[in-house]
């Protein structure tokens, strides 16, 4: 038995495809969240940005707490 193609606008899953929002009233800065950060297709590569620039600067943090942990006994000391 053949298989019936999708109706126009759905992808073969059966979910509507996104359709691009045009509001004359969106500022830039709106519409480049919209289309750059939030976009389903540019998620997965903005939240690993995310994680490596937070390890970073917790890598920083914890060096400027607890760094003098890390150093030898003898370093403190002024000669």
């Amino acid at each position: 038995m053949s298989r019936r193609a999708a109706a126009p606008g759905v992808s073969p899953f059966g979910v509507p495809q996104r359709r691009a929002i045009h509001d004359p009233n969106e500022s830039a800065f709106s519409r480049f969240m919209r289309e750059q950060i939030w976009a389903p297709e540019n998620l997965p590569g903005n939240i690993s940005i995310l994680t490596a620039v937070s390890v970073f600067f917790g890598g920083i943090a914890a060096i400027r707490t607890w760094g003098e942990l890390m150093s030898f006994p003898d370093a403190r000391r002024v000669l």
